[in-house]
């Protein structure tokens, strides 16, 4: 253990204890808010006393991860900290190269752009290397909007799947739709998938279309937010209510 003070606000001598614990070199991986707000609300204070001590992040975009960074802590010299993206734009070489700090006993941050690291994010393929090597992979606890949708829904969570995002073209759409349809009927599995928050209203539309009007569907949005609403209705009662998603954050749950 180590001790540091942190002054808090303008006199200096309005300074307070601090007592952290020296943290093993490892990947840690650092879920961030799904909405905005405080992230006090929705992330522990272990995790934003671990982001302090830690100087070298894979991000999935550098400038939502240093604002997030300094909603952590406003005192953090964002400027001595080094970042590396990891998105659809970067070349699969140059993924092995981020863990280099982490083979030199440092620990590496990875942060999404929202939620957790590795699900549904391109975090996993710096997981995937870091396991190879066998190298230490530090999840830490923070919101999931698969899981926590999935709580609230009602739905199947002994058997369940996450499909992402659906085919954007209508035909390729409506397959997808009617194999998902298949496992829920044969399998017993709680269906989970995602949008584009611009397309939801037009992904809903196909829903209400093409699947039946028996099948129960759970439209969760702004989760943690102040706007959250998880809401489940069979597809005929959505058919009637037709919310407007355009712009939020939701993601979609399908079961019998």
């Amino acid at each position: 253990m180590y001790y540091y003070y942190r002054c808090l606000g303008k006199k200096q001598y309005l300074c307070q204890l601090f007592v952290v614990a020296m943290i093993e070199p490892a990947l840690y991986l650092i879920p961030v808010q799904l909405s905005e707000g405080d992230l006090t609300q929705v992330l522990p204070s272990a995790n934003l006393a671990l982001v302090r001590e830690i100087k070298h992040f894979v991000v999935e975009n550098v400038r939502s991860a240093r604002r997030f960074l300094k909603k952590c802590d406003r005192d953090i010299d964002i400027d001595s900290l080094t970042f590396n993206e990891l998105n659809q734009h970067t070349q699969p070489e140059a993924v092995a190269s981020y863990l280099t700090p982490l083979e030199h006993g440092l620990p590496v941050g990875v942060i999404s752009e929202a939620g957790c690291p590795a699900i549904a994010d391109p975090g996993a393929d710096l997981v995937a290397i870091a396991q190879q090597r066998g190298l230490r992979v530090k999840p830490l606890v923070g919101p999931s909007s698969i899981l926590m949708s999935l709580m609230a829904s009602g739905f199947n969570g002994q058997s369940f799947a996450f499909i992402g995002y659906l085919p954007i073209e209508s035909g390729a759409r409506t397959r997808r739709l009617k194999e998902m349809e298949h496992r829920i009927m044969r399998d017993d599995q709680t269906q989970i998938f995602i949008e584009t928050p611009y397309r939801n209203n037009s992904l809903l539309t196909d829903l209400l279309r093409h699947l039946p009007t028996s099948l129960r569907l759970c439209v969760a949005s702004d989760i943690t937010g102040q706007g959250e609403s998880i809401i489940t209705h069979t597809i005929k009662q959505w058919a009637v209510i037709k919310p407007v998603l355009e712009k939020v954050p939701t993601i979609f749950l399908l079961y019998k």
